[in-house]
């Protein structure tokens, strides 16, 4: 199948399927006219590369998952504990996030939003501490 075909199978854009050869996720075949010739083995690697991407894995752990996925002798436990790291990654992140959130409503609570120039938040974007 083209290019086309199977990007409206797999969900993705054809320039991210181009993308994925080009760093070598995805081999299709070459037709004799030199297109690309996506087979459904291919399709099913794509929607398997763009499942894991929409659960935050980067390129290199996507690749790295699509070579155990691929081993029929893998072991889980390799799996697994790609998903754990990932699942600390994302709980540093939330962490992150909400401290983010804090400063922002604490920022937020503390300017008047009035005519008046005066900015706690400018301030403090700015590194001004807003009580000198």
């Amino acid at each position: 199948m083209n290019i086309g075909h199977a990007s409206g199978r797999s969900g993705l854009p054809a320039k991210t399927i181009r993308y994925y050869e080009d760093i070598a996720l995805i081999k299709p075949a070459r037709a004799d006219n030199g297109y690309r010739d996506y087979s459904d083995a291919d399709v099913h690697r794509l929607r398997f590369l763009q499942r894991s991407r929409s659960l935050g894995f980067s390129i290199e752990e996507c690749r790295m998952l699509l070579s155990l996925y691929e081993d029929e002798h893998r072991a889980s436990a390799d799996v697994k504990k790609m998903a754990e790291e990932k699942i600390n990654q994302v709980e540093r992140k939330i962490a992150d996030l909400k401290s983010l959130k804090a400063t922002l409503k604490t920022l937020a609570k503390s300017c008047h939003g009035d005519d008046r120039p005066e900015c706690p938040i400018i301030d403090d974007l700015a590194g001004r501490n807003a009580q000198s």
